[in-house]
């Protein structure tokens, strides 16, 4: 049964905010939420949430709005657009922000709510649709002391780990740039490295068994090579995505007159697996590239 006392907005149903959504009812929680898609709003609805049709309607009478949408851009106008969360929510609410963004950018969205009377959490998030879906997210979160209070019953059911970065928004945010700076790398290296097996002629299933057991290998290696082994690139986590967000990296660095080649070379072969016409396959796609300028044969390719 939902308890009446624990009502949260989740803004945004894709493979994440749904699983998040998901985790939140299975906790108690009074769930109302809005996404651009109907038919994620009608699952949720069936699952027991409440479906609306835009972020002020989801923010009414709630004590956390959790925005689980792309980037800064859309994060703005879920806050501040029309029919935006801001001024519908409640006095002392808490808005969790879970998009991948430039901290400076987290900062200014937080001071603009918290003039309001109303907190705002930076917590991006760490893990994919499966661990949404369990309440297993990593959320990397800074904020003040009343924004973790409010907010600390959603995070509980929304994570399996939270951390707790600093008491000012903008700490969060860039811890994940960090991870994502080493993910979008790891991501293109794992690419690389099985195109150019693949191109030595080498049992690519073998291969993965091998370096998963030895040095070279990672989380990423680990978990985006099956995707090549059984030519599947439906999107769990999408080219554009590391497009995005290793831009952003740039963007800090250049700021910053802060060297990345490495992943300035990373942020290049997305952008050319983008410009392929890849841009919404999964990440792993960059493999498929690699493939294309080389002549190496991947599974499922003739």
């Amino acid at each position: 049964m939902t308890n009446p006392t624990n009502r949260a907005a989740v803004i945004g149903l894709g493979s994440m905010g749904s699983g998040m959504a998901g985790s939140l009812l299975r906790a108690g929680f009074s769930v109302a939420a809005c996404d651009v898609n109907p038919e994620a709003v009608s699952r949720l609805a069936a699952a027991g949430g409440r479906g609306v049709s835009t972020p002020a309607e989801a923010a009414r009478d709630v004590d956390v709005v959790v925005s689980v949408v792309v980037n800064a851009a859309q994060t703005e106008a879920v806050l501040f657009g029309e029919a935006g969360a801001a001024a519908a929510m409640p006095e002392g609410a808490v808005f969790v922000s879970s998009a991948t963004m430039d901290p400076a950018i987290a900062r200014a969205l937080a001071a603009r709510l918290e003039a309001t009377g109303r907190h705002y959490l930076d917590a991006p998030m760490s893990g994919g649709a499966a661990r949404a879906a369990d309440g297993g997210l990593t959320f990397l979160a800074s904020g003040s002391a009343a924004a973790f209070a409010k907010a600390r019953p959603a995070l509980d059911a929304m994570a399996g780990t939270l951390y707790e970065l600093g008491d000012a928004a903008g700490q969060g945010a860039a811890f994940k740039m960090i991870n994502q700076l080493l993910a979008g790398v790891h991501i293109a290296a794992a690419c690389e490295a099985m195109a150019f097996a693949a191109k030595q002629g080498l049992d690519l299933r073998r291969v993965y068994e091998v370096i998963t057991k030895s040095a070279g290998n990672s989380w990423m290696f680990e978990n985006r090579v099956p995707h090549i082994l059984d030519a599947d690139y439906a999107p769990k986590s999408a080219v554009d995505i590391f497009v995005k967000d290793l831009g952003i990296v740039q963007d800090m660095a250049r700021a910053e007159k802060y060297p990345v080649p490495v992943a300035a070379a990373a942020l290049q072969m997305f952008l050319m697996a983008s410009g392929a016409g890849m841009g919404r396959d999964d990440d792993a796609s960059v493999a498929r590239l690699y493939a294309q300028v080389s002549g190496a044969t991947l599974p499922g390719q003739k």
